[in-house]
């Protein structure tokens, strides 16, 4: 089925419906402000007023967390000879053409987006949708990449572990697009055809969501629309290492001892797979493994006593040789073939390489069930859980709510690492929690925290990470953990050098993680490597309220810790090309070093200016600097206007006190912005050519040049230096 022609059916302020002459209808809504959504299909799949069945609410719920419109849109013939209408939110316009069908996106009335020849159509299931790409246009977000953050000319398909695939791609011509699915999508990015998007997507309907505005406007109506993460809890925005592999849980006690007599800044503690719980004979809920864990409580109070947290690693599995194994089977609780059957799956690291089964967390009791235990287990004193469960899920297996392909290889990780979440949030007002994982999916932006890809030990591997951070972060997700190094690589690789420029950019991130391996770890290294390791040590700790409070940002507005130029700049297209560069919140530009040596160069982007953090020297935007940086140091620049609310010094969390989490504010030229800070309450106000400042009490306050502070009992006032 083409869509070749159209009828204007019905029009009101939140809908405008279309007949397609195929036995389909079109329904256009102004979803919200800058935002359409297209859905077609038989009437009484698109139709507004009609309730899903309670699989697709379920869908529903993992693909949007508001699905109900709230923009409206004035509706008016187009004026000329074509026969459409134009549907108006103010300066931006979806223009529809009858004879022959086309759409034609505008925003303050120049095109940004329109379909291409190929149009809209449906074949055997597969719908097809065409978009014209201008000769220059660059693409970004739908996942992860470790090259260029420009996507096009590449083809992602959803489903393939390979690719990494979200659903959201963005221009900085000013458009974006969704596809609202569990199925299938395919995108290819001109790869065929170098001018047009094609979008190949397998479900009843087409449902299309089409975004206009800036790129920063796109990710907070997309996040709106698809759902925003909750909160950290303020341990885990501290130093995190990940267990060496033959360590056991004593031994990696051990080193976080050794850490705190040494003074190594640490308060998080990834274990390595094999999962923590495991399925027991006759019992039908995970207990602890009692091999490696023959009495949690003590080895809870272990780390306790450091001050350290452990993230333990689970699977909604069962070892297929296990009695419990035959019982899940027969209750239904496990993924199935269509006879019935159990399916049983390869054998995992967090198995411990034994062949198993994964529960079928589509069932409601299961997923309640396993829910509910990991609940527990927080109460017992797990600081937070780790799961990946991206699997080969076959097309043969079916879940008892009818899911199969790649509806259930898109749904299942979103349930399992929703259920863990909601068990580590508990009753917490905002939800707090964390939950590790590597898994990509529709909805993933909705949970935190995203765990760092597995990269080589040398400059190549620090780009990649960078650069994987930078592109998930422009596809909606908040929060990427960057790996001080690969314990599983070849250590050797990994100079001081290497090692400290590694660090200096993860502390300007949303968190990282060291490695336990005798090379990699902190304390291995020479007596100046380990000095300057304790200073960007307590950098990171400094930072924490303005990370935290950028995190706290994402759940407001969709952008992401690490914001990328291209998503940052959209208008320099000078500043795209320094594709290694990026934000740290809105307050900090940082250019770390991706290759040997202390030349450095910078481009700051053009119309701000911008105050090197280590000199205190300001300089003008649309300019390239070149920076020397010794290994104690990177360019971070402070964006004029903007404020940065450091914390004290610390060795980890628990020594902050939490009724002053700030000791000092540093000012890049006259406040003019809020400054971003977690449960911030500091509020900027201008009047006559001052701005006025209250919440800074007790603060240390570092004004730039030319400025002068004067106090006034709880407020401070900035002004020009007379």
């Amino acid at each position: 089925m083409q869509l070749d022609t159209l009828k204007l059916v019905d029009t009101l302020p939140t809908r405008v419906v279309f007949d397609t002459g195929a036995g389909m209808k079109l329904v256009i809504e102004p979803h919200a402000p800058g935002v359409y959504r297209l859905r077609c299909g038989k009437p009484e799949l698109v139709a507004a007023d009609i309730a899903p069945g309670a699989r697709a609410r379920v869908h529903s719920e993992v693909l949007l967390a508001r699905p109900e419109a709230i923009g409206e849109a004035v509706t008016e013939p187009l004026a000329g000879s074509a026969k459409g209408w134009g549907i108006a939110q103010g300066e931006i316009v979806l223009e529809v053409t009858a004879q022959p069908f086309a759409l034609n996106l505008k925003r303050q009335g120049k095109s940004v987006l329109s379909l291409s020849e190929t149009g809209v159509h449906c074949e055997e299931g597969v719908w097809t949708v065409g978009l014209n790409l201008a000769a220059t246009e660059k693409i970004y977000g739908l996942g992860e990449t470790h090259g260029d953050l420009n996507r096009r000319g590449e083809y992602i398909v959803s489903d393939d572990t390979e690719h990494r695939a979200l659903p959201l791609a963005w221009s900085t011509s000013g458009w974006g697009v969704y596809a609202n699915t569990l199925g299938l999508i395919s995108h290819d990015l001109g790869s065929e055809n170098p001018g047009e998007y094609l979008i190949a997507l397998e479900d009843v309907t087409l449902d299309l969501f089409l975004f206009a505005g800036e790129p920063a406007e796109i990710l907070n109506q997309y996040t709106q629309l698809t759902g925003r993460a909750g909160q950290p809890v303020l341990w885990s925005m501290g130093v995190w290492i990940e267990q060496h592999e033959g360590q056991t849980a004593t031994q990696t006690a051990e080193v976080i001892a050794e850490f705190r007599r040494q003074q190594v800044a640490i308060d998080g503690v990834l274990m390595l797979p094999p999962a923590a719980w495991t399925y027991q004979d006759s019992k039908l809920l995970p207990e602890w493994d009692a091999v490696r864990f023959p009495d949690p409580k003590q080895i809870l109070e272990l780390f306790g006593k450091h001050a350290a947290h452990l993230c333990l690693q689970t699977l909604p599995a069962a070892l297929a040789d296990s009695p419990t194994f035959a019982e899940l089977e027969d209750r239904g609780w496990l993924l199935a073939t269509e006879s019935g059957d159990a399916h049983v799956f390869p054998g995992v690291p967090a198995t411990g390489n034994q062949p198993f089964g994964l529960l079928d967390l589509t069932h409601r009791d299961v997923l309640n069930a396993w829910s509910e235990r990991h609940r527990q287990l927080m109460e017992e004193g797990v600081g937070a859980t780790a799961c990946d469960v991206q699997f080969e899920i076959p097309d043969s297996v079916v879940a008892r709510g009818g899911e199969s392909g790649a509806v259930l290889r898109s749904i299942y990780p979103a349930l399992a690492r929703r259920a863990l979440f909601d068990a580590a949030a508990g009753q917490k007002v905002p939800p707090e929690g964390i939950v590790f994982s590597s898994d990509l999916f529709v909805g993933a932006q909705r949970l935190l925290w995203q765990s760092a890809p597995r990269v080589s030990n040398d400059w190549a591997g620090l780009q990649h990470t960078l650069r994987t951070a930078l592109s998930v972060g422009a596809s909606g997700i908040p929060v990427q953990m960057h790996s001080i190094g690969n314990a599983s690589g070849s250590v050797d690789q990994m100079t001081p050098e290497l090692y400290l420029r590694w660090l200096g950019m993860a502390v300007f991130s949303a968190n990282f993680c060291f490695q336990a391996h005798p090379k990699l770890i902190p304390t291995a290294f020479d007596e100046a490597t380990r000095a300057h390791i304790q200073n960007w040590l307590q950098w990171r700790y400094r930072l924490v309220p303005y990370v935290l409070g950028a995190i706290e940002d994402a759940a407001r507005t969709g952008l992401p810790v690490q914001r990328s130029m291209a998503l940052s700049f959209p208008a320099d297209e000078e500043a795209h090309r320094w594709d290694t560069q990026y934000l740290l919140g809105p307050a900090l530009l940082v250019a770390p070093v991706m290759q040997p040596g202390e030349d450095v160069q910078v481009y700051l982007p053009k119309g701000e200016a911008w105050w090197d953090l280590n000199t205190g020297w300001r300089y003008e935007g649309g300019t390239v600097w070149t920076i020397k940086c010794g290994l104690d140091s990177i360019p971070v620049f402070g964006r004029e206007g903007h404020m940065l609310c450091l914390g004290p010094t610390a060795y980890h969390t628990g020594e902050f006190n939490s009724a002053r989490i700030l000791d000092e504010v540093w000012m890049f030229g006259m406040p003019m912005n809020n400054p971003v800070v977690m449960r911030n309450k500091i509020r900027v106000m201008q009047m006559q050519g001052s701005s006025y400042i209250k919440g800074l009490e007790g603060l240390k306050i570092s004004p730039s040049e030319g400025l002068e502070v004067k106090r006034r009992g709880a407020e401070v006032r900035i002004s020009r230096a007379r």
